[in-house]
């Protein structure tokens, strides 16, 4: 009975989870729709070009009703709706093909410079923060801690600019925009060519603000209790800060670099802009600036998606590496259980109430 009923508030649990989803990604695309539609610009510009100019009131009304834009937003929105339920996300007004194959043809560029840029930020910044945490005080820990200052502070645009001037115009050793050259989408060396400033720009944009925490955390950790008692009896400093103090410290970077995944998602929409990078960043910004409301949504929805499933996991990692956060899932799963348990019961005084006074 107790397993029947721990189960089922493990269930509550995570449907409410679900639940919770589901509701944010449906009111963040009621959200965008709206201010997309209300915002100022002319939809048609993206996919008649100058020829809008040119019409007459009437055709203007005709290409509106084509493109589904002569309805009120409110009816806009269902017919929307009822299209995605079905898989139809519409079309770019810009592309004029289907707005999935558009951001299929992107999002191959965008995970290797979000996904590469991420792990060299968990590692790097790992490194660092341990660096600086084993050598507190001294020079080396104030160096990097100012420079790493100083780089956090510079905005990544303008880094952007920097490095293309020096090395793509002056010196002229890597390439200033592009995934690849003309007819070099498949060579290997030639996309990690292309990769290295936008790559540089991420990296150093995010690096230092998990490695300072990094730092920090270990710092705290290591003036611990326990720390400090096995140093009087001799353990090594070497094991005190990668069998107690890292050990301790990773979990809690591990959840944090899960929220952070919306963060250097965001650095890479604006580097990929910059560098006029292939990606889903360059395609977020000309599908706002055209107008194209149908790719513009659909990519909305897809970093806010990407955004809502990186904190419910966050979430649940802190759930299963804090104590504390899994005291609190227990007392709200027995909580519900008591509350199933309690619904059971007094069901069941309420039968037994009837029947003993059928009886007498």
């Amino acid at each position: 009975m107790k397993i029947q009923s721990r189960i089922r508030s493990r269930c509550h649990y995570y449907g409410r989870k679900v639940l919770l989803f589901l509701f944010s990604v449906f009111l963040l695309s009621i959200v965008v729709f709206y201010v997309s539609r209300l915002a100022p610009g002319d939809p048609l510009v993206s996919y008649y070009g100058d020829r809008v100019e040119k019409m007459s009131s009437e055709e203007r009304g005709r290409a509106e009703e084509r493109l589904g834009l002569s309805a009120p937003i409110f009816v806009q929105y269902v017919r929307w709706l009822d299209n995605a339920f079905h898989g139809d996300f519409g079309i770019s007004y810009k592309y004029k093909m289907d707005v999935v194959e558009v951001i299929r043809g992107r999002l191959g560029n965008t995970l290797i410079l979000g996904g590469i840029g991420f792990f060299l930020i968990f590692v790097f910044s790992l490194l660092l923060g341990v660096l600086c945490a084993w050598h507190e005080g001294r020079w080396i820990d104030r160096v990097i801690c100012r420079v790493g200052t100083i780089m956090s502070c510079i905005p990544e645009f303008w880094l952007s600019l920097v490095l293309i001037l020096l090395f793509a115009v002056e010196l002229r050793v890597l390439p200033s925009s592009g995934a690849y050259s003309i007819g070099g989408d498949k060579d290997l060396v030639d996309r990690a060519w292309h990769l290295v400033l936008p790559m540089t720009v991420v990296v150093a944009g995010h690096l230092w603000y998990y490695a300072y925490m990094v730092r920090n955390k270990m710092v705290e950790e290591a003036r611990r209790d326990y720390v400090l008692l096995a140093k009087a009896k001799g353990l090594s400093k070497r094991a005190m800060i990668f069998r107690h103090c890292l050990r301790n410290v990773l979990p809690s970077f591990l959840s944090i670099m899960a929220i952070s995944v919306p963060h250097v998602l965001g650095g890479t929409y604006i580097v990929e802009t910059v560098f006029s990078y292939p990606g889903i960043g360059t395609l977020s910004y000309e599908s706002a600036r055209y107008k194209d409301y149908n790719l513009l949504m659909l990519l909305c929805l897809l970093s806010g998606i990407l955004v809502i499933l990186c904190n419910i996991v966050a979430q649940v990692v802190n759930e299963r590496i804090d104590p504390r956060m899994k005291a609190e899932v227990v007392w709200e799963t027995s909580r519900d259980a008591a509350r199933v348990n309690g619904g059971s019961e007094s069901a069941g005084e309420n039968e037994d109430a009837e029947e003993g006074g059928g009886e007498v």
